[in-house]
């Protein structure tokens, strides 16, 4: 070094490695909650780039050449449903009967949710092994095909259009006639195996990011293989991870058990933007709205029939509706005024749910409710004491698993909000900081009034809510407005 050379050292703190702070932790916390959150932005990603890609390199194919139809099982506005066998003898052996429907509108979204419950939750729908575009003939729209593997003809609706339900079910599901006393503690016992069964199944639609939209006894089907009842016709699905099927002011239901709100999310909702977009997005919207709220409000009326024989045709359901408007949709309300003049089987029903005091009537007015917002999820509802008690069959190690976990780390949201505000009410009166009585209920109604600073942040946070909601309906109104074909329906194989 030459003389006079002058050297600098830095004071600051070398760093040898990466720094782990609590701000850093927090934020990584966060994210990793956002991209697993329902319905699961990173599961999204890896489902629709790496297991769809997979499935299509390894799945078994076919073609309308290869399979044989038979019994017609049943027919719709969009599509007719047989029972088929595979025309190839060794490969019919090998693969058993299969159920095949031909149909036109909505086929391509058929064959979409088909494919998703696939890789996502397979024990929650029936068993579909492929579908494919028919190519098209002259004077012939297009048509598709889905195939299924053949699990049984009994609906839930079948079964319990039966004198013997709810004791045929138990037969079916354990394999034999149970010598016991018939009565309503084993009824009860039978339609809590029953409940049970599809709360799990609707679990798995919602937690992959799937509405039903139209759960009703004639979409549930028996498994005689699996010996549990699983939810068919996925035509009406929406997949809101990506915003497949869904369009904000247009409706898919069936009157009879659809919702009162009828839309799955609000009109306010923007359209579904591009795949990577509305995935990234999907969490945000479903908080919103909760749209699987939807489907537990019908499964809640399935319910509803299961315990009242008398609730059981279409009649005397399109006309319990009528009673449970007129009751603001209170439950509570309309027991008041059906139970004085109720009829036995009526009365069957209320006694049924009355059981171990009351907690059955408690799980129904909880999925019977006029706000979505109110109602219950299907994992709280498994994780309800209505469950503590073991069915007919045991649940599976995985069952265990996630019911013991939705036991664990499900909150009763309206609980927490009554703690809250019964914190907020021991903070004091006005002049010292607190709240009266009135001003908290005007915080439980929402209704914020401009003399008060407290009032005022609750309304902006509400205002700027809907200014992001109408900002990104502005947006991807604007980006989708180009598009001009469905993006995913040429990922459907076509007929050669």
């Amino acid at each position: 070094m030459a003389c006079g050379d002058v050297i600098y050292r830095s004071t600051l703190p070398h760093n040898d490695g990466l720094t782990i702070t609590a701000p850093g932790v927090a934020l990584a916390l966060a994210a990793a909650s956002y991209l697993w959150a329902t319905p699961g932005v990173a599961p999204g990603f890896f489902d629709m780039f790496v297991l769809a890609f997979a499935e299509r390199l390894f799945r078994p194919t076919f073609r309308k050449d290869d399979f044989v139809p038979g019994k017609k099982l049943g027919e719709g506005a969009f599509g007719v449903v047989y029972k088929a066998s595979l025309a190839d003898p060794k490969a019919a052996e090998k693969q058993g009967d299969v159920v095949v429907k031909k149909a036109t509108e909505y086929g391509a979204v058929e064959i979409w949710m088909n494919e998703r419950v696939r890789r996502a939750c397979a024990s929650s729908c029936a068993d579909f092994l492929y579908g494919f575009r028919e190519s098209k003939t002259k004077g012939k729209g297009e048509e598709y095909w889905l195939i299924w593997r053949y699990e049984g003809e009994d609906t839930l609706s079948a079964l319990m259009q039966s004198k013997e339900f709810p004791y045929n079910v138990e037969t079916k599901i354990l394999g034999n006639v149970q010598d016991l006393p018939k009565g309503i503690a084993r009824e009860n016992k039978i339609v809590q195996t029953v409940m049970g069964q599809l709360l799990f199944a609707l679990d798995g639609l919602h937690s992959t990011g799937i509405v039903h939209r139209d759960i009703k006894p004639q979409n549930v089907i028996f498994s005689e293989e699996s010996r549990t009842f699983k939810i068919i016709d996925l035509g009406a699905a929406a997949d809101l991870r990506v915003g497949i099927n869904y369009i904000p002011k247009e409706f898919l239901l069936d009157p009879r058990y659809a919702a009162p709100e009828q839309y799955i999310m609000s009109t306010q909702t923007p359209s579904a933007p591009s795949a990577p977009v509305a995935t990234a997005l999907s969490p945000v919207l479903w908080q919103l709205n909760l749209p699987d709220r939807f489907d537990i409000y019908s499964l809640g009326l399935i319910y509803l029939q299961m315990a009242f024989p008398a609730l059981r045709t279409d009649s005397s359901l399109i006309q319990f509706n009528r009673q449970l408007k007129r009751c603001n949709y209170d439950l509570e309300a309309w027991r008041n005024l059906v139970e004085p003049r109720a009829t036995p089987d009526l009365r069957r029903g209320f006694d049924i749910l009355d059981l171990d005091g009351g907690i059955g009537w408690e799980l129904l007015t909880s999925m019977v409710r006029y706000k979505a917002r109110q109602r219950t999820s299907a994992k709280a509802a498994l994780a309800h004491p209505y469950f503590n008690s073991e069915g007919l069959l045991g649940l599976s190690v995985m069952q265990n698993l996630r019911l013991q976990l939705f036991r664990a780390t499900q909150k009763d949201y309206s609980e927490a909000a009554r703690w809250i505000i019964g914190l907020m009410a021991k903070s004091g009166t006005e002049e010292g900081g607190g709240f009266t009585e009135a001003q908290l209920q005007e915080l439980r109604e929402i209704k914020p009034k401009k003399d008060s600073a407290q009032r005022n942040v609750l309304a902006s946070m509400l205002r700027v809510q809907r200014k992001i909601v109408r900002t990104i309906s502005e947006s991807m109104d604007e980006l989708t407005s180009q598009r001009k074909s469905i993006w995913w329906s040429r990922w459907i194989p076509r007929e050669e």
